[in-house]
């Protein structure tokens, strides 16, 4: 099997990608992690998703992809700029909700909403306000992490802080946990309760 054959790339991700390298964006989310959004995605119909952390789109183009028309996203990033370009490709689109804001006020203001998925790739909902996060997911729904692996952007000391959030999904009883060592490291977590 050759897992970088990947066939199914949303038809816009190629312009996404070309706008990342002319603007310079340097943090978009891995293709394969894209694959794997879009799969889950797919397996929860009439879905509500939610992902911190939009940047451009990449990601977002993904878990779009994998929707049906019943489904809906909420997408938040803190950056002007890069909702804008998320918008103008994005936008018209009735499922889709993009915001600009703090993620982590966000959280802390929508904590009474649920999600059958929530691909958190901002520090809100990963490394901060993570209790209110887990309890916005669903029952049987998912919570996705990734850049877990070593980065070679990442800030000196914050390995501390991956292994942190690691324990605390490991010792959780209301969540099973996979980590997986593929792409740029991964956690996926299922809500049993």
């Amino acid at each position: 099997m050759n897992d970088s054959n990947i066939q199914d790339t949303p038809r816009i991700y190629s312009a996404l990608e070309e706008t990342s390298r002319k603007i310079g964006f340097t943090m978009p989310s891995d293709l394969y992690v894209g694959t794997l959004l879009k799969t889950l995605v797919a397996s929860k119909p009439k879905g509500k998703f939610l992902e911190l952390g939009t940047g451009m789109g990449l990601s977002l183009s993904w878990l779009i992809d994998g929707m049906d028309e019943g489904s809906k996203i909420v997408s938040i990033d803190n950056d002007p700029e890069l909702i804008k370009i998320a918008e103008e490709n994005f936008g018209s689109d009735p499922r889709v909700s993009l915001l600009c804001g703090d993620g982590a006020a966000w959280i802390k203001e929508n904590e009474n909403q649920s999600f059958d998925l929530i691909f958190a790739d901002a520090w809100p909902g990963k490394y901060s306000e993570i209790e209110e996060i887990l309890s916005m997911v669903k029952v049987g729904g998912f919570y996705v992490i990734d850049d877990m692996e070593a980065q070679s952007n990442w800030p000196e000391g914050h390995e501390l802080h991956v292994d942190g959030l690691v324990a605390l999904l490991e010792e959780r009883k209301d969540f099973i946990i996979t980590k997986m060592n593929w792409s740029t490291g991964l956690v996926i977590a299922v809500k049993k309760y």
